[in-house]
């Protein structure tokens, strides 16, 4: 028997009968026994570990299908522990045993329930336990998530999910982040390029109805064998949000709230007055006696303030065993750094559940409302910028003139008073949104459910602007307005029979089909544009005082109705655990597609093996879990269409005639004309992805992970082509051509590093490499060698693109001049290419050409990561993300912008830091090439928090936490620009261009608590 040295309380039984009912195999066994779960069910799969205590042994088995152990070979008098574990369960370790010869002993113990439920993850339509994934699914809690000022939910997945780039290269409360999921699969922008979202079961909804604290958790279904579920709109990956909701036997009252202080973390250094009439004069420039009034002005620091933001959040949860409740309401404010920037927002959201008939049928309601009111300032071009005039006007200037009204220079091109342009324009917007959701179910027969969801979104955009009688965006019009009104609508109605059961303790079989129908009435709407008011007290409130209005200016908005139907299936099923399969189909019809291909189908298989329950691993005493995972899928691209995409479609132009009448009347008429060739074969973008997994976890389960190798492509990209007016009326055509591929490998790692008592060090790590590469952008019918994009403009660069889609290069690839350094008059020069082979000449020129742009870099990096840590010491927690990525460039055009020593001279400013870089004499130092083309890297600590539990008694707060965060710690980086986060997503990655919202230090103190 094994004879306690040391002993101890633990929940372990003792029972005899277990011994008599095991086989004669058995009885020579020296360690023998059982796992069950709370309820007293034995659990299959568990990991046993022995390991001896004063020797180098350690053997591992796992409990079968009847959740029975045994051990053999042991060292007879040696000391012993077990260690039991399993996913979703608590760890458990029984120590202080000895073995000893002819003395077996059965043993039971009962794990716990993990507090954190691993093993429930949603796969869309459904959830199923972890343990039983097949494809390639990371699941975000709440508690995990970033901490930050955030507007929009995506914002808290940032360095932490492998393969999702989330790139936030600003500030602005109106900016939304740009998300793409394992590199960039079509040419089409917007929500073409990013993941579907998936609220609470509702497809489509507007991430504008969820409050971060509203979320419990955020699955991201990351290969095409989990999202093909969702066929034709699942491209770039499923996001699906699951938001707190009542459970049963408790109520409570929640408040999270927190207040946040931003400063602008880095400025560019332009020249200050001073040094402004030194480089103007020792250089032998010349400035406009009117630009200098002995002013000092910081145009920087004129148009900033500090940034100012609040955000409060009121739930309350709770039930009963029939019915349960959710109710909660959001309100957040967010003052941007830069004057004239702000955003506030308020979601209500409420929920009921309740159940009938024996608890068979499930019915619940969801009503979710949010408003969010905007204001901006003018970032158009043509120097009419906040973001850039408030670097490129001259130090030496003031703000206003003596008599009060702007200094400003009309008669000088691109050049406008940035604090004129925040001052002299408005720009409001506000943007209703509001969802309902009825879902039921019915459990037909045991196991057996019928599901049935209705959704309705209800989406009104109103914009007012408005451009003073003094302002310079509208020079000359005695003031101008635009309103515009536009109004979306939604609705979806699903239909599912699922059906779930478990055969012989080992079968474990669930099965769906369904039924999807959704119409979208979008871009429902007008605009109005007026000028020439009699004074500005109205602005844009009240048009019918304008004696002009612009027969040209009502906005491009046009009814447009989608229509989509889509049948699906899915079946899934485990044997023990240890063998598991999963296979999808749906079908999907679109009114988008030309009538020739208007249905596609998109099916998807996945496996996966449980190595860890197989002899010949469990004997190697490493893993306490290891699955292999392959899964192969196709899913499509139907984001970002309208009911016009692949019809003819004619319309007014811009030109105008005059119409004599019968009566000789004269009268302006529009033209009519096409714009817009029809494609009845226009169809689907399809991706295919192939997926190779393997989950891991070791010294019983202190360390977990995953490691997956995935190709995707895509073929038949949406693409506008030229065509020959010859054959088509219109000289563009929406076309199928071309493909992109995408190839990776990705990392997840979980530790617990410390796990004591009171003190415990959490640490994830979150590693990716995607390669995309163009494959192809002509077929027979459309031929095109590359498409060029990046038309950054600047003196002696007009119609000079920055970049090309090329055959076998990435997206975003740089194709820029060759910079040669500079030549005996201290003017740059730059590498001549030769026109037919593209290799260099061996010359150089001031006056370089189209011809002698090459590659010279790629935007795409080569390696993202991102690096959580959580400490924490009884009731004090200290919680920080490290974020990076490495080896892409970026193209620096604003530092070229203002490097332009002799152009800008005793016109604009310029940098500082030109007195060291530049030569006075280069009239090309602002030329874009690879000069500018600089190391984007960086390593971020995007945030640390330090919270504190306190302790309290006699009140009937509970859970009282405060906390203080800091966003934007500090960045490691080469990249002399403000940040080097930029466009990590989209067609035209990598490119600052002096439209740049500062990058900014947030300070937030916050607290929560329950009652």
């Amino acid at each position: 028997m094994l004879r306690k040295t040391n002993p101890r309380k633990k929940n372990l039984l003792i029972f005899a009968l277990l011994s008599a009912g095991l086989s004669q195999a058995y009885a020579q066994q020296q360690v023998k026994g059982a796992v069950q779960n709370e309820k007293g069910e034995f659990l299959p799969g568990v990991s046993v570990k022995a390991i001896q205590v004063n020797g180098s042994q350690r053997v591992t088995t796992s409990t079968n299908s009847q959740g029975l152990f045994q051990f053999q070979n042991l060292v007879e008098q040696a000391g012993y522990q077990f260690v039991f574990s399993a996913v979703g369960f608590q760890s458990d370790t029984l120590s202080g045993y000895v073995v000893e010869a002819r003395k077996p002993l059965s043993l039971s113990v009962k794990l716990q329930q993990s507090s954190v439920k691993l093993d429930e993850v949603v796969i869309g339509y459904g959830r199923v336990s972890r343990k039983d994934v097949t494809s390639s699914i990371t699941t975000v809690k709440a508690e995990d998530a970033n901490v930050g000022v955030f507007t929009s939910p995506a914002q808290m997945l940032q360095g932490k999910v492998a393969g999702l780039t989330i790139s936030t290269n600003n500030s602005n409360p109106n900016a939304t982040p740009s998300i793409s999921l394992r590199g960039a699969s079509t040419l089409r922008s917007g929500e073409a390029m990013e993941p579907y979202y998936v609220i609470d079961g509702v497809p489509g909804a507007s991430l504008a109805l969820v409050a971060p604290d509203d979320i419990e958790s955020i699955d991201v279904l990351r290969d095409a064998s989990a999202t093909a579920i969702y066929g034709s709109k699942a491209a770039n990956g499923v996001i699906i949000v699951t938001t707190k909701r009542g459970k049963s036997g408790q109520t409570s009252i929640n408040y999270n709230g927190y207040l946040a202080i931003d400063k602008v973390a880095k400025h560019y250094k332009m020249m200050n007055a001073a040094q402004y009439r030194s480089y103007v004069n020792d250089n032998g420039f010349s400035m406009e006696p009117a630009d200098d009034l002995g002013a000092d002005t910081n145009w920087e620091r004129a148009v900033e303030r500090i940034g100012i933001s609040n955000n409060h959040n009121i739930s309350i949860l709770g039930g009963g065993d029939q019915t349960q409740y959710s109710i909660s309401l959001n309100t957040i404010k967010n003052n941007g750094v830069i004057k004239g920037t702000d955003m506030g927002r308020q979601i209500a959201r409420a929920f009921l559940q309740t159940k009938a008939l024996n608890n068979r049928l499930t019915a619940s309601f969801n009503i979710n409302a949010s408003i969010t009111k905007q204001h901006d300032v003018l970032a158009l071009n043509d120097g009419l910028s906040v973001y850039d005039a408030m670097y490129y006007y001259l130090p030496v200037s003031p703000i206003k003139n003596t008599d009060g009204s702007w200094f400003e220079k009309s008669d000088r091109s691109q050049y406008a008073n940035p604090l004129s342009l925040i001052e002299e324009n408005t720009n409001f917007s506000k943007n209703k949104v509001i969802q309902a959701h009825a879902k039921l179910g019915y459990e037909i027969l045991n196991g057996l459910t019928y599901n049935m969801d209705l959704s309705l979104q209800n989406r009104q955009f109103n914009n007012a602007q408005y451009y003073s009688s003094l302002s310079m965006a509208a020079r000359n019009q005695n003031g101008k307005s635009i309103r515009a009104a536009v109004e979306d609508e939604r609705r979806v109605m699903e239909m599912n029979l699922r059906y779930e059961k478990t055969f012989a303790g080992k079968h474990k079989l669930s099965a769906l089909a369904g039924y999807s129908w959704e119409e979208n009435n979008n871009n429902d709407g007008f605009q109005l544009t007026t000028s020439d008011y009699y004074n500005d007290d109205l602005s844009y409130y009240n048009p019918g005082m304008a004696n002009v209005v612009d027969l040209l200016g009502f906005g491009n908005y046009y009814l447009s109705t989608l229509r989509m139907i889509s049948v699906y299936g899915r079946v899934n099923y485990a044997y023990n655990s240890k063998y598991l399969l999963q296979a999808t189909v749906r079908r999907d019809g679109s009114s988008a597609f030309g009538t020739n291909n208007r249905w596609a189908t998109f099916p998807s298989v996945s496996a996966a093996w449980r190595l860890s329950d197989e002899s010949f691993i469990r004997e190697m005493g490493i893993f306490d879990d290891l699955k292999l995972r392959a899964g192969y899928g196709v899913s499509g691209n139907s984001l970002g269409f309208d009911a016009f995409t692949a019809q003819s479609v004619q319309g007014a132009s811009s030109k105008f005639f005059d119409y004599v009448s019968a009566a000789g009347l004269i009268s302006p008429l529009r033209t009519l004309q096409v714009l817009r060739n029809s494609n009845p074969n226009l169809k689907w973008e399809t991706t295919s992805m192939v997926n190779l997994g393997m989950d891991f976890s070791v010294l019983s389960n202190r360390l977990t992970g995953s490691l997956e190798v995935y190709k995707k492509k895509t073929s038949d990209l949406i693409y506008d082509y030229q065509v020959s007016q010859s054959k088509y009326i219109y000289p563009v055509l929406t076309a199928n051509v071309g493909e992109i591929e995408n190839r990776g490998i990705e990392l997840t790692m979980n530790a617990k590093a410390i796990d004591k008592q009171f003190f415990k060090w959490n640490t994830g790590l979150v590693v990716s490499h995607n390669t995309n590469k163009v494959a192809s952008i002509a077929n027979e019918q459309f031929t095109k060698d590359y498409i060029e994009l990046s038309d950054l403009g600047g003196a002696g660069q007009s119609n000079l693109f920055q970049q090309r889609l090329t055959p076998g290069a990435p997206i975003g690839q740089f194709y820029t001049w060759e910079w040669a350094g500079y030549n005996d008059k201290g003017i740059s020069i730059f590498y001549v290419h030769d026109s037919k082979t593209g290799g260099r000449t061996g010359e150089t020129t001031t006056t370089p050409q189209k011809k002698d742009q090459v590659v010279t870099g790629s935007p795409q990096p080569k390696l993202t990561l991102g690096w959580s840590n959580d400490l924490s010491y009884k009731n004090l927690s200290l919680t920080g993300m490290f974020q990076g990525s490495f080896g892409q460039k970026i193209l620096n055009a604003t530092r070229a912008r203002h490097s332009n020593v002799v152009g800008n001279a005793g016109q604009k400013n310029v940098l500082a830091s030109v007195l060291e870089t530049e030569r006075m004499t280069d009239i090309n130092a602002h030329y874009l090439s690879d000069r500018y083309l600089e190391n984007g890297s960086f390593l971020r600590l995007a945030y640390v928090t330090l919270a504190y539990h306190i302790p309290v008694k006699n009140i009937p707060v509970k859970n009282l936490r405060v906390y203080a965060t800091m966003n934007n710690v500090f960045v490691l980086t080469k990249y002399k620009g403000i940040d080097p986060e930029v466009g990590l997503g989209g067609l035209t990655p990598g490119i600052d261009n002096r439209q740049t919202y500062p990058r900014t230090r947030t300070f937030m103190f916050g607290l929560n608590f329950n009652l």
